[in-house]
């Protein structure tokens, strides 16, 4: 896939933003430790004609992490992005940690929302000051110390993939490794390791882990437009429970319940069922 990078500098702060695919457009919200680099999921979009444009969120890649006030002030940047794209309306699609930004543009900006599809997504209080999980990540996943993180995850990666591949495993699937390795070819695995060679987690994560606090009924009530909200049952990074609250608080909802292997939908032998999904509601909508 062909992408091109861009930055826009808006009152004095920057967005980095990529495009890939010419057709229908799609703004897409990219989940924690990732940028506008992504690529899960991206190759079937684009081959059934649609153009994934993704920014950074806030305090990734090129971001300015001082859009991050609040989750409504980051959806008002993105606004301007469309505007300076000449894009009127829009199908968005948010994953998993980005799930907040896609509910809160859905929901405060309808105007300017043709759909919304909710993949893995957080969609309320997730983790917590309580949790291991969280007190982990704010050591882990510091600004001061993440790079170290990803630059040893990357190097074990690519020394030993398959091995690194099933340390993973517990972190994304419910599943056990031995179940999981069936459902996976040597393409998973690379998607993954590529995966991990990309990831930076800079202010990011860390603004996500705040601003899903931010997340409230009320917002995900006023969400009119369609919206498609996909889980996998085996999800073990964000609990099955986050589909069913979206479910039961946007109006117009359908949930798409996975049998996929885990949080990472896009990969394993089911993953042409969801992207064949996805495609089927947009141009529905």
């Amino acid at each position: 896939m062909e992408r091109k990078v861009h930055t826009l500098v808006i009152e004095d702060k920057t967005i980095e933003y990529s495009k890939v695919g010419e057709g229908i457009p799609i703004l897409m919200f990219h989940g924690g430790h990732s940028n506008c680099y992504e690529e899960l999921g991206y190759a079937e979009l684009v081959k059934q004609g649609f153009s994934l444009i993704t920014p950074s969120r806030p305090g990734y890649g090129r971001t300015s992490k001082e859009i991050a006030d609040s989750l409504f002030t980051t959806s008002t940047f993105y606004v301007k992005l469309l505007d300076h794209l000449h894009i009127d309306k829009i199908h968005i699609l948010a994953v998993s940690a980005g799930g907040p930004s896609g509910i809160s543009f859905a929901a405060h900006f309808p105007d300017r929302t043709l759909s919304l599809t909710l993949q893995s997504a957080v969609t309320k209080e997730w983790l917590t000051k309580k949790d291991k999980e969280y007190k982990a990540a704010q050591i882990i996943f510091h600004p001061s110390f993440e790079k170290f993180t990803w630059k040893v995850i990357a190097c074990l990666n690519n020394c030993f993939p398959t091995f690194t591949f099933k340390c993973f495993i517990p972190s994304f699937s419910k599943l056990s490794p031995k179940d999981v390795m069936l459902q996976i070819d040597k393409e998973s695995i690379e998607s993954v390791r590529k995966m991990n060679n990309h990831y930076r987690s800079q202010y990011g994560f860390l603004i996500d882990l705040a601003q899903v606090n931010e997340l409230t009924s009320p917002t995900l009530q006023a969400i009119a437009c369609p919206t498609l909200i996909m889980h996998s049952k085996n999800d073990n990074a964000v609990p099955l429970e986050h589909a069913y609250f979206a479910h039961s608080k946007i109006n117009q909802s359908e949930l798409c319940l996975l049998d996929c292997w885990s949080h990472l939908i896009w990969l394993g032998d089911q993953s042409t069922g969801v992207s064949k999904k996805v495609v089927s509601f947009l141009h529905r909508e």
